[in-house]
């Protein structure tokens, strides 16, 4: 729905299981219409649509996506942002690195993208930008060198620069602007702010430039141009948080390098803290109420002396937790983004505090999703009714906005 300064607020819908075109648009009968009556009542409400390939496929079918449009359009709905991360099952089956599978080096992941740009440039509304969040390239433990790495990054600056010029065809052509937004996540070949921006510097804007000004046949000023508009940032607040990474000087070093945070998803990781209080041992037993098998919970310890540990699982992060130096554990488990502690353990809740606050003051994104996709597995005692849960976060922000 839009709110101040013309952006929009949403939720992700790949909180709703299903990986086929049918069973999508079921719970988008089922639980998008509950939300829409009950957040935005009479006003048009945005969806953040998640589509696999699946299901991209299938609506591309035959006059599955005029019908769509058409629905959308009887019930005051309208899709603006996609997630365009988890390319094949996401829920009720292991997914932990598979998530990123296919990365941004192979063909599959381009195609992939481009059908879902062909779905949001026919449903995205006349005037109003539309983005698509990613993976952060690949993951970091598939390879074994920085030299590995930098060779990924290389592959996936070509990949989305193809994107990039389909993106511009669809601008001048349709007269849309859409761009695809890149997620840092932990242990993601980008997750943290000084990544994103030397992927920009060493490969977007140099080999980039140049294979968009080939295939354009523009000038390099028109192709850096094209690149910093097409290609943002998905700045995923409980993401950023374990980098151990403060909302406004993200935005002040985006900001600085030319570089738009095309989407915020609004979320929240765990949080466990040295205390006189609570002992080690009672934080721990807490945290493995959440070592559950479906995702990765990554887990990022930060000592007494500042210095960031990573660990893949959080199983490994629990254990660290034992190092004399142990001063903080941040875990990627998205909570409830309106419960500051649970038991013995915190949120980062205060980080989108302090988001929702710079954003207030400086409005850096046009695209505002709530994005807790765990409702299925977390604590028994923390699972409510979905349709009441999500109400209740996108109430929680839009007072927090108004605050």
């Amino acid at each position: 729905m839009q709110i101040e300064h013309n952006a929009h607020l949403t939720y992700c819908t790949n909180i709703h299981p299903g990986e086929s075109w049918e069973e999508v648009f079921a719970s988008l009968q089922t639980y998008g219409l509950q939300i829409k009556k009950k957040v935005a009542n009479n006003q048009a409400f945005g969806l953040g649509l998640r589509l696999s390939r699946r299901s991209a496929e299938e609506l591309i079918q035959g006059k599955h996506l005029d019908q769509f449009k058409s629905w959308l359009e009887t019930h005051n709905l309208y899709v603006f942002t996609m997630n365009g991360f988890p390319y094949g099952d996401f829920h009720h089956v292991a997914v932990k690195d598979q998530v990123h599978t296919p990365d941004w080096t192979t063909a599959d992941r381009v195609v992939y993208t481009k059908s879902l740009v062909k779905i949001l440039a026919h449903l995205l509304p006349e005037g109003m930008e539309g983005g698509i969040s990613t993976s952060p390239l690949s993951y970091k433990y598939w390879f074994n060198s920085e030299e590995q790495i930098e060779e990924v990054k290389s592959k996936a600056a070509l990949s989305l620069i193809a994107v990039v010029e389909e993106l511009v065809q669809v601008k001048n052509q349709l007269g849309k602007t859409i761009h695809i937004d890149i997620e840092p996540e932990p242990d993601g070949v980008l997750e943290n702010t000084q990544e994103v921006i030397s992927f920009y510097q060493d490969h977007l804007l140099k080999k980039g430039v140049e294979a968009l000004q080939e295939k354009l046949k523009c000038s390099q000023s028109e192709a850096r141009e094209h690149i910093l508009e097409h290609l943002q940032v998905c700045y995923d607040v409980c993401h950023f948080s374990l980098a151990y990474e403060e909302p406004k000087e993200v935005m002040a070093q985006f900001q600085e390098h030319g570089i738009k945070v095309g989407k915020i998803q609004i979320s929240a990781a765990l949080k466990s803290r040295r205390s006189p209080n609570v002992s080690i041992k009672e934080q721990q037993d807490c945290l493995q109420q959440f070592d559950e098998p479906v995702y990765l919970h990554q887990a990022v310890v930060q000592k007494k002396d500042g210095t960031l540990d990573h660990y893949p699982d959080l199983q490994e992060g629990i254990t660290a937790m034992e190092d004399e130096n142990f001063q903080e554990l941040r875990a990627h488990f998205h909570i409830p983004i309106f419960i500051p502690e649970f038991q013995v353990l915190e949120s980062t809740q205060n980080d989108i505090i302090k988001a929702m606050d710079l954003w207030k003051e400086v409005p850096y994104s046009g695209h505002l999703e709530v994005e807790t996709y765990t409702w299925t597995i977390l604590p028994e005692h923390l699972q409510t009714d979905i349709t009441s849960s999500i109400v209740r976060e996108l109430q929680w922000v839009l007072n927090q906005l108004e605050a």
